[in-house]
């Protein structure tokens, strides 16, 4: 007897979790869980990171059902949600400051050379 046995990786848990968002017609959670990449699971937990506040608050009222996707594949993990800091570099950082301050300023290339 054969078996193909899928490894059992974060990547394969979460798709299944989207797929079974979708099976079970959690529109709003589908849709926001279909864009999520960076989840682990490690020490009896899947950590959902994310850098949008908006995302994790949809994930925080869904967790029931995130978790009740974990237990339709026969595990028993905890749903943790992170906030990651998004990475930007200094100039990023610059720009938004800079838009903070001063709102949307239109840059004028000017020819110094005439």
């Amino acid at each position: 007897m054969v078996t193909n046995k899928v490894p059992l990786t974060a990547k394969t848990v979460w798709g299944k979790v989207v797929l079974y968002l979708k099976e079970n017609r959690q529109v709003a959670l589908h849709v926001a869980c279909g864009d999520i990449t960076d989840v682990v699971i490690e020490n009896g937990k899947l950590s959902i990171n994310v850098v949008e506040q908006m995302l994790a608050n949809l994930l925080l009222e869904g967790k029931g059902i995130i978790e009740r996707a974990l237990r339709w594949q026969g595990l028993e993990l905890e749903v943790e949600i992170n906030m990651k800091v998004a990475v930007t570099s200094d100039a990023e950082y610059d720009k938004k400051r800079l838009r903070e301050v001063f709102g949307e300023i239109e840059l004028i290339k000017r020819n110094l050379w005439r």
